[in-house]
Parts: structure tokens; sequence; C-alpha cells
């Protein structure tokens, strides 16, 4: 789980780009061998992350109003939301986060920085994600603050838009 979250590490550090940590694995499948368990999840989120564009775009979810705001992040929000009941140990994996060990990643990611990261997640997921919590964990990612109310608004938008709800069902029953 540690390295299936850590791609999104550059949400707190500004030096890293997204080419830094989604570009690591070619090719892109769920072929395993020789990896650890940490670059095992690295790769799950990146090959997680194109079969999701994949299924997004199969369905036209982008054509359906507020999806592609701020780089679709209201839209991944509603979909922790919405995966939320699908996972049954939340309490778990939120220990395990608030207490991870540090994982070498061929990356310039201090120890302190890959700490933080997981204790946002952790937090983050103490609960079904809501807007209290996604203003939470919005405010502790390099976004630019004045933003946060808007993206909420959008969250609530998309949560009313049962087709936009539907599709992101979807990406869950085919994502593998």
């Amino acid at each position: 789980m540690l390295g299936c979250t850590f791609p999104d590490i550059r949400r707190v550090d500004e030096e890293l780009r997204r080419r830094d940590t989604h570009a690591r694995f070619d090719p892109v499948d769920l072929n395993f061998s020789r990896l650890s368990s940490f670059e095992a999840g690295w790769k799950f989120h990146v090959y997680c992350d194109m079969r999701r564009e994949e299924i997004l775009n199969k369905y036209k979810f982008y054509s359906f109003k507020n999806t592609i705001e701020y780089q679709q992040h209201p839209a991944k929000m509603l979909e922790d939301e919405l995966l939320y009941e699908r996972y049954n140990n939340w309490e778990k994996l939120v220990q395990y986060f608030n207490n991870a060990p540090f994982f070498e990643t061929g990356l310039d990611v201090p120890h302190e920085t890959m700490a933080h990261w997981y204790s946002i997640i952790a937090r983050y997921f103490e609960k079904k994600p809501d807007n209290r919590s996604m203003r939470t964990f919005l405010f502790k990612r390099v976004v630019p603050t004045e933003n946060v109310d808007e993206m909420l608004a959008i969250v609530d938008k998309l949560r009313k838009d049962a087709k936009v709800v539907d599709v992101l069902k979807k990406v869950a029953e085919e994502i593998v």
C-alpha cells in the first residue's frame, strides 16, 4: 500500500513532477516479478492510473459537466468517497501509514517528506472521506488554497450527477 500511494507524493513535494513518479516502469502491466513489494505497489498505481483513464474514456466521462476542472481532482476525491465502502480494514491501513518505514526510491525524497505524505493519507482515510476531510487533505497538499472551496463545490455537483457516479463505480469494477 505504501508503494501504491507513493507516486502521488508529488502533491506535497514541489520538486517532484509527475514524470518523476509515474514514468518509472516499462512496460506498465501487471508483471511484478523481480520487484520489491513497495515497487510492485508503485507499479500497480501507475497501471491503475492508465487503466482508469481507459475506462473513463470508454464511458466518455470527460464529456460530463464538471469532470475536468482542477486536473480531475474533484472527481478523484468523489471516487475515494464512493470506493471507501469496498474495503473494510481502514484502521489497519491508517496505523500502517502512520508508522510507515522508509523505502529507497531512487528519487531525492527525504524521509520526512515520505512520513508527512503517509500521515496525510492516514488522516484522510481515518473515516469515509467527506467535505471536511477532503478540505483538510487539500490544505495539506501543494494546492492553491484559494481553490479549495471551489473544488469542494465541484465535488458536491458531481455527487448529484448519477451518470458521473455510475461511471466512477464502473472504474472500480473494471480496473483489474
